[in-house]
């Protein structure tokens, strides 16, 4: 086996189609599927723990986990279908139990659910059957299963009642069923009518409550089965009508009548406050529990815009799959239909007024399949590209996301430069090469190449190589000329791969085909065809020497010099790529089931090799990076894998190359600038918010200086009050304690005739009672005589009774043995009789045997009948003795009813003597309470009349700080008006000053259009003017040829060939100075509105800055008022809180005053009762 193991060590995507694919382990780990993995993420380590999937799964279809958040199931789809329940405390998630359905054949469990107690599991099987199922699964024991629905109404959730282990809720289309496990049987204890609702999820409210989403966005309240009402969504005040029942015909009515466009609930999730739902695509209502026993919308949370997105996929228009709750309630979790997971923190929901938007759990995810991968030599970084429009630039150390752009286009492949600085992206119209900025994927060159499915650079990152279907292209990175096209393909190249030297190039296709190149030449060194086989991956070994490959004839081939040296026998699986290890010792490969293959190199004769289950769709690219540390999987379920690669002692890989990673990243020349524009306005903005700090301050500090000073002499007056106030309160309480005295002694009088009374009634009562007690105990011990007596007498009765019975029985027995002796002598006689007949008369004697026969049968039935009779008379007897014996019995139990009577009328004395010690120590407590209260109620008095007083002080202040208030906050209003005029003027002035700028730049328009005919004017007058210059001199060079007439004759003709041109164009200027003039009129003219209009703007420029000086003076005084009248208000405010609490303390004590009066009133009366 190989040497070299691969972990699986960090995984990037979610997989999508499994219901309830994400729950909470604890506060900070959650379990959600990827690939053919369940991960546990602890989002605060980022650090990942993997569940693996069996291996021979079809894919998963459910998660559940109990409620005590220690066990995980699965179910996987299979020719037989099970449930696997996961121990999660165990490290490596130990598997416990798998639950199957016994001799049941099930193909899939759509959903599942844990009891509360955690101790029961249900599995909803498929159609066509959709049959219910419950486990006692630590046992693996089915213990019923019940048919939920038929096959056009498909179930999309159960449930357990988290109050009730033995209730469960089934919902579904058209469906909506209780049941409850009793007597070893599930029986359906509800029948609502909902056959044409369509139920997508539900939740437990309480132990009868149920509310379930419908895919018409209605929630549907149901109490103990049946429908009673529905919330209403749309607004935010939700009414409910709880009085009496929905009309059923109204529900179904409204479901049939709604649109497509109507939002669908697709998850609902209750907690301690009331239930989150999903409302339509990409958001998620809050509802909150009244006093009303109803739920009020109280918050919407949103799934936020992307802005790296395009229009046609928004981030916002994602449906919500899944929602979970933290077990502490402090986060809330969700799973979208596009393979992404949020999260949000109640505690910001509850602080934060304006909307509120999610976040990403992890980081954000392809939705689609991966078709490319790619990683660089300078930077710890892969480039994915996939069929939902993006690239995604990944950080395989730092397990984030560093880029991710969205384009219009489906990304067919992606190359990584070796520096990490640039990337080649292949569309299916051209090849981008882009820059990777800071903070933006930009492109920077387009190459006509369509339809790129493979592209990648060389190592020295001069050069890079395109497929465009069976031909590859060669690229110069420096000059980006087409260098080579590598031509010999038939069919579509599916694999590229560059020599370390960049010296070789080697490609396969799906003609079967494998070519090594020379990237110098453009010729073929070695090639190796086998037309039965369609390759989909190709390698180059760690010494370039060999090349691997594999394809669709299950085998991993190793090609050396047009030859297969070695071949890996084939397996049941189709190997769909290949990496090789640059440390040379093992080759990993993957596979169309999703799992990756190790195999140890030189490659083995058999069938040797380390297994691991990775991805649920086929493998489309791996990678293994430069130092050998990690090795990259893609695949076409949207999932990116990171595997640790190292050897069985758990070590990492020593690699020969010393790689450095370098921190350089690529900034615009435009963005720096901006960031730097951006930097010194904020440090301006900081300095001016600081002066402004510093002389808010200053203000405020000297506001409340002089509010200390108001406030000392305030509280000093109040004090000299209060002091008179004592001095009147020391008087009243001498007054009250005099009184107090007199009333304790007429108390005390009392008292004590109050005791007397008592000694007195209650000695009478004793006595009473004593002589009912030796009352009943004569009557108890005449009742023992009399039911002895009463016993012999039965004895005596049932004896003789007896003695009669033998007596009679005997004698009828004796009769009925004479009987039978005299039968028998007489048939002696009859047959001696027949004897000498049958001698006699032989005709008659078979008539004469039958009659005797008759006869003797009859006798035989009447002495049966006798017997019979005899016997029922025994039975009877034998009952009366029965019922005899049962009243002797019942006798003794009443003489043992009587014995505890006496027994509990003797306990009764007891304890009525024990009460009346009782009643004397309460009656010497009362007397020392009754002091104690009395010393209290005094007291108390005191209290409520300072507090009165009080009171009276407070309200006469609340009413002045009102009256105070009132005109300040009218002069708010007014400025506030003021401020508004203010406003509409500037916008009237700017309104004004973009027109006159528009017709500025008109005339400067036209001015410019002027000058332009000006220049082309004068260069006409010099043009002429250099003509005269010329003519003249040719005339005078004529002159000299007068004497001549030929030759003159000659030179004038000359003269007049040459500038007959140009006295046309005279001619021409002649009739165009007209045209000049009104030119150069018009010219003037606008000259002079031109001017005119400057001197305006100026003035209205001057104008405006005056006005706006003005505006700003008036708004900053303005704003210093207000805030001076917002700090009076909140401390008038405060102050009012004050008093009002002060209030309430005064209330109290005086509503406790009358009840602790009333107290020693009502204990005398309580003790006379009793």
């Amino acid at each position: 086996m190989a040497a070299v193991v691969a972990q699986s060590h960090f995984i990037f995507g979610l997989r999508t189609g499994v219901r309830n694919n994400l729950c909470f382990v604890d506060e900070q780990t959650v379990v959600f599927p990827s690939g053919n993995n369940c991960v546990c993420y602890n989002t605060v380590q980022r650090c990942q723990r993997f569940i693996p999937g069996s291996e021979r799964s079809q894919g998963m279809r459910a998660l559940a986990i109990s409620a005590n958040r220690r066990y995980l199931a699965v179910s996987e789809c299979a020719d037989k279908a099970t449930i696997t329940v996961f121990d999660l405390q165990h490290e490596q998630g130990r598997r416990r139990k798998n639950l199957t359905t016994g001799d049941m054949l099930v193909q899939e469990f759509v959903c599942m659910a844990f009891s509360p107690d955690s101790k029961y599991l249900i599995g909803q099987t498929g159609g066509p059957d959709w049959v219910l199922i419950l486990w006692l699964w630590e046992k693996q024991k089915v213990l019923a299963t019940v048919k939920t629905s038929n096959s056009n109404n498909p179930v999309t959730q159960v449930s357990f009642n988290p109050y009730n282990n033995m209730q469960l809720c089934v919902s579904g289309t058209g469906v909506f069923k209780l049941f409850r496990y009793s007597e070893g049987a599930l029986k359906q204890s509800s029948f609502p009518k909902v056959e044409s609702i369509n139920f997508l999820c539900h939740t437990w409210m309480t132990a009868e409550r149920v509310i379930a989403g419908t895919d018409t966005g209605r929630l549907l309240v149901f109490e103990s089965g049946d429908l009673r009402r529905e919330i209403n969504v749309a607004s935010k005040a939700v009414h409910e009508q709880c009085g009496r029942k929905v009309d059923m015909k109204k529900i179904k009515d409204a479901d049939v009548d709604q649109g497509p466009n109507v939002p669908r609930i697709t998850a609902i999730l209750s907690y301690a406050k009331g239930f989150a739902c999903s409302l339509g695509s990409g958001t998620v209502c809050l509802f909150e529990k009244n006093e009303e026993d109803s739920y009020r919308r109280s918050r919407e949370i949103r799934i936020p815009p992307d802005p790296n997105s395009n229009e046609l996929t928004p981030a916002e228009c994602q449906e919500i799959d899944t929602m979970c709750i933290s077990p502490a309630e402090e986060t809330l979790a969700i799973s979208t239909d596009r393979g992404q997971l949020y999260s949000i923190s109640m505690s910001s929901v509850e602080i934060k007024e304006e909307h509120v938007h999610f976040e990403f759990l992890s980081q954000p995810f392809h939705s689609k399949s991966i078709t490319g991968l790619s990683v660089c030599i300078r930077k710890p970084l892969v480039a994915t590209s996939s069929l939902d429009h993006s690239v995604r630039i990944w950080n395989y150390e730092t397990k984030v996301l560093e880029l991710y752009k969205e384009f219009q286009e489906e990304a067919h492949s992606v190359a990584l430069h070796p520096t990490g600085l640039f990337i080649l992206v292949g569309f299916s119209d051209k090849l981008r090469l882009m820059n990777l900025l800071i903070d933006d994927i930009r492109t920077f060159k387009d190459f006509t190449v369509r339809s790129c499915r493979e592209c990648a650079f060389s190592h020295g990152g001069h050069m890079f190589a395109a497929v465009n279907g069976n031909v590859i292209h060669i690229y110069s990175v420096t000059s980006f000329e087409n260098i080579l096209n590598l031509k010999g393909h038939n069919g579509k190249v599916r694999g590229i791969e560059w020599s370390l030297d960049d010296s070789r190039l080697v490609s396969c296709g799906m003609d079967g085909a494998v070519y090594e190149w020379n990237t110098q030449t453009g010729k073929r060194e070695s090639e190796s065809v086998l037309k039965s086989c369609s390759y989909t991956g190709v390698a180059f070994s760690s010494d370039c020497k060999t090349i691997l490959a594999v394809g669709t004839d299950l085998t991993l081939k190793e090609i050396q010099d047009c030859q297969v040296l070695r071949e890996v026998p084939a397996d049941e699986v189709a190997h769909t790529a290949v990496a090789v290890s640059h440390s040379g010792r093992v080759v990993f490969t993957g596979t169309s089931s999703g799992t990756i293959r190790a195999i140890k190199y030189p490659l083995p004769i058999q069938k040797e090799w380390l297994m691991y289950q990775a991805h649920c769709g086929p493998v489309t690219k791996m990678v293994i990076t430069f130092d050998d540390q990690f090795l990259l999987t893609v695949s076409e379920d949207g999932c990116l894998l990171m595997w640790r690669i190292i050897d069985k002692e758990g070590r990492g890989l020593k690699s020969n190359r010393q790689i450095i990673h370098t921190e350089e990243i690529l900034v615009t020349k435009l963005d720096l600038e901006e960031k730097t524009q951006n930097m010194l306005e904020l440090k301006m903005r900081l300095e001016e918010l600081q002066m402004e700090n510093e002389y808010q301050l200053r203000l405020k500090d000297m506001n409340h200086n002089e509010k200390m000073k108001e406030m000392s002499d305030k509280y000093t007056q109040e004090i000299e009050s209060m002091n008179t106030v004592q001095q009147v309160m020391k008087t009243e309480k001498e007054k009250q304690q005099r009184e107090h005295q007199e009333r304790f002694a007429e108390v005390t009088v009392k008292h004590s005739k109050e005791l007397k009374d008592f000694e007195l009634s209650y000695s009478q009562k004793l006595i009473v009672e004593h002589e009912r007690y030796q009352d009943l105990q004569h009557t108890c011990q005449r009742m023992q005589q009399d039911h002895e007596k009463q016993l012999k007498a039965e004895e005596e009765s049932r004896t003789q009774a007896l003695e009669e019975l033998t007596q009679l029985y005997e004698a009828k027995l004796q009769e009925k043995t004479q009987l039978l002796a005299q039968c028998r002598e007489d048939a002696q006689q009859q047959i001696r009789e027949f004897k000498e007949m049958i001698r006699q008369v032989e005709e008659d004697k078979e008539r004469r045997i039958h009659d005797i026969k008759i006869k003797h049968e009859r006798k035989l039935h009447t002495e049966k009948e006798t017997n019979t009779n005899l016997k029922g008379e025994t039975g009877i007897m034998a009952q009366k003795l029965y019922s005899l014996q049962k009243q002797i019995d019942d006798r003794c139990t009443d003489i043992n009813k009587l014995k505890q009577e006496r027994q509990r009328l003797l306990g009764l004395i007891r304890s009525l003597e024990s009460d009346i010690e009782d009643l004397k120590r309460q009656i010497s407590g009362h007397e020392k309470t009754n002091q104690d209260k009395d010393k209290t109620i005094s007291s108390l008095k005191k209290k409520n009349q300072v507090l009165e007083k009080l009171k009276f002080v407070l309200d006469f202040q609340l009413n002045e700080l009102k009256k105070q208030t009132e005109p300040q906050q009218d002069d708010i209003n007014e400025k506030k008006e003021r401020i508004n005029q203010l406003q509409d003027e500037l916008v009237q002035i700017d309104k004004s000053n973009t027109q006159l700028k528009l017709t500025v730049s008109d005339l400067r328009l036209k001015l410019r259009t002027r000058d332009k005919e000006m220049h082309k004017e004068m260069q006409k007058v010099k043009d002429l003017e250099t003509h005269l210059q010329r003519l003249k001199s040719d005339l005078h060079n004529c002159v000299s040829f007068i004497q001549e007439p030929r030759k003159l004759k000659e030179s004038v003709q000359k003269i007049y060939s040459c500038y007959m041109q140009g006295d046309d164009n005279l001619e021409k200027s002649s009739v165009d100075e007209d045209i000049q003039k009104a030119f150069c009129h018009q010219r003037d003219h606008l000259q002079r509105t031109v001017n005119s209009l400057q001197t305006r703007l100026a003035k209205s420029a001057e104008e405006h800055e005056k006005a706006y000086a003005k505006i700003m003076k008036e708004n900053v005084h303005l704003i210093t008022e207000n805030n001076e009248l917002r700090k009076e208000l909140r401390s008038s405010r405060t102050q009012a809180k004050e008093y009002k609490a002060q209030l309430a303390t005064c209330k109290k004590s005086s509503k406790s005053r009358p009840n602790s009066e009333d107290g020693p009133k009502k204990e005398p009366k309580y003790e006379d009762a009793s």
